[in-house]
């Protein structure tokens, strides 16, 4: 294989994953990038439209053909297969493997099915042999999400658990064999371990709620995730032993399609139907059309652990891409690995899962430059004693300016006082809601004082504007809330995300509801509500508006702590 150019024939090259990757590949001149498949015409559309530096060539390829008069024929240095779905490639699965060795060619895949990753290793003496590596499952799952375990687990004594699962964008778009892959073991036992013993669960039948939020980002929404049949429920316990579950899910949307393919699987799991196959078009016509929500998608590892010291520990990596720069993260591994063929640092010879293939400092080029953020999060038994502002934005506490840490490093009482400005509504509703929540009439340049008094698991402030004041306790979220603040004013109880930068804290709506019970997000209070610093003091500026009602409130001005805690 030269270092110098190299021949890259990816297999589904103009499907969901394969077009992504010669997306991020295109910009290599030393490339020849062969896109192929089954149509011939798709493959030379895609290329038309794909701009590149790297040498593109469209070719029909069919892997049930003759393999080996079609590896000849394009004289590739590296396959990549990432057509699939894998779990249905039949009672020859491994037929592309096989020829890439016969015919010296390095071989990568995307591959998503345990079974498939996991049975690759059976080439290892013979990949040796030819002088050849063959890596299988080089994707998401389990090249990303077993570096980032490593990178949590460092300076841990043992891991316990781990958790993961990513959630793609509605818009992001969702492959045909993606759907087919996940429609064939939906209801199906999953082999994964469980209370230290090898068990299984139940695909897209079991469910849980995660909330992904790098410290200090705009969170996603609470997301329902659902078991899948990933490789790293059978490849990452051997590398921690002791480790007691391991847990993987997906968290398509819009939920109400993910709750029908979650009644669905458990039709399945009680023999009710005998697989979800027949509904794979149906449920591939509907991901792709019925789209709504933020363009946004994430993904989650957590683990669960002690120190050294024996100290238990919770440790989770965040990942949020904003866009249409989620869709190349399962891609991304195989472009690292061929960047680093160019540059004559293949990976070594043999055939086996791609699990330890990277670590997560390689992802870091090609996260650069992209509307890709991460954020690790850590929690133990000390986790409560830091302040509340603390607790919720994590490492993104330190990001902040030193007179906004001040105001909210509350451990029993604190006052802060200064001058404000208040602006009301003119819209006859908005008098009666304002007058309702208890807030100040219009003036300007009024004295202001807020009293903050903590238990250490709520917060109460106690703003008085001029001989008006008004209160409201805030308190850590928790449930679909998790990661929130939840700030109450009587009946009315609002969930903000806290967004962090390096000059202000700004407060986001993400949930409201009403003695408990959940109000449409769409018909939420709005406004721009920050804090930030100017001329060394600390100034708020809060906003309120209503949907069709507008401005109910706006105080902005400014605070001095007048004292220590008691």
């Amino acid at each position: 294989m030269s270092a110098a150019t190299l021949r890259i024939l990816i297999v589904g090259g103009y499907g969901a994953f394969g077009g992504r990757l010669a997306q991020l590949l295109a910009g290599e001149a030393r490339l020849t990038l062969i896109i192929a498949g089954r149509s011939a015409a798709r493959a030379r559309s895609f290329c038309d439209g794909l701009r590149a530096a790297a040498t593109t060539i469209a070719a029909h390829f069919d892997r049930d053909g003759d393999l080996d008069a079609q590896i000849k024929r394009l004289n590739p240095d590296i396959i990549v297969d990432a057509s699939g779905p894998f779990q249905g490639y039949g009672h020859e699965p491994y037929r592309l493997v096989a020829a890439a060795i016969a015919a010296g060619v390095g071989y990568m895949d995307l591959a998503d099915g345990s079974d498939f990753v996991g049975g690759v290793a059976r080439f290892d003496a013979a990949a040796k042999h030819r002088g050849v590596f063959i890596l299988s499952g080089v994707s998401s799952f389990p090249v990303l999400t077993a570096a980032v375990v490593r990178h949590l687990a460092r300076g841990l004594e043992r891991v316990d658990t781990i958790t993961g699962g990513v959630a793609p964008s509605p818009y992001a778009g969702v492959g045909p064999n993606v759907v087919r892959a996940i429609a064939s073991y939906a209801g199906k036992p999953v082999p994964l371990t469980r209370d230290g013993q090898p068990s299984f669960g139940y695909g897209l039948a079991e469910t849980m709620r995660y909330t992904i939020c790098p410290p200090g980002r705009l969170p996603l929404r609470n997301i329902r995730f659902s078991l899948v049949d990933v490789p790293d429920l059978r490849m990452l316990p051997p590398h921690w032993p002791g480790l007691r579950s391991i847990w993987m899910g997906a968290g398509p949307t819009p939920e109400i399609l993910h709750v029908a393919l979650n009644v669905l699987a458990s039709a399945v799991r009680l023999k009710l139907l005998p697989s979800l196959g027949f509904l794979a078009p149906v449920f591939h016509r509907a991901v792709n059309t019925l789209r709504w929500g933020e363009h946004r998608g994430g993904m989650f590892v957590q683990i669960e652990g002690a120190t050294t010291g024996g100290a238990t520990v919770t440790r989770s990596w965040h990942l949020l891409a904003d866009g249409d720069d989620g869709p190349l993260i399962p891609s991304m591994a195989v472009a690292v690995i061929v960047r680093g063929c160019l540059a004559g640092e293949p990976p070594a010879l043999g055939a086996r899962s791609a699990i330890n293939a990277l670590e997560l400092e390689d992802y870091a080029d090609l996260f650069a430059g992209r509307m890709i953020f991460t954020g690790t999060r850590e929690s133990g038994a000390d986790h409560g004693a830091a302040p509340l502002y603390e607790r919720i934005l994590g490492a993104a506490w330190q990001q902040l300016p030193r007179q906004i840490r001040d105001m909210h490093d509350i451990a029993a009482a604190r006052t802060a006082e200064g001058r404000a400005d208040i602006e009301r509504g003119g819209n006859p509703l908005s008098r009666i809601i304002g007058w309702l929540f208890g807030f100040p009439r219009q003036a300007r340049d009024v004295p202001v004082t807020v009293r903050f008094t903590s238990d250490g698991r709520r917060e109460t402030w106690r703003r008085q504007f001029g001989a008006h004041a008004f209160s409201s306790v805030h308190t850590e979220g928790s449930g679909r809330s998790d990661k929130l603040l939840e700030e109450r004013f009587g009946p009315f109880t609002f969930g903000l995300a806290l967004v962090a930068s390096r000059d202000r804290l700004s407060f986001v709506v993400r949930r409201w509801k009403v003695f408990g019970l959940p109000l449409p997000v769409a018909l939420a209070p709005f406004g721009d509500s920050f804090e930030f610093v100017a001329d060394g003091r600390f100034h708020f500026d809060v906003a309120i508006g209503l949907p069709l009602i507008g401005l109910i409130v706006r105080y902005r001005g400014s605070l001095e702590p007048t004292g220590t805690d008691l």
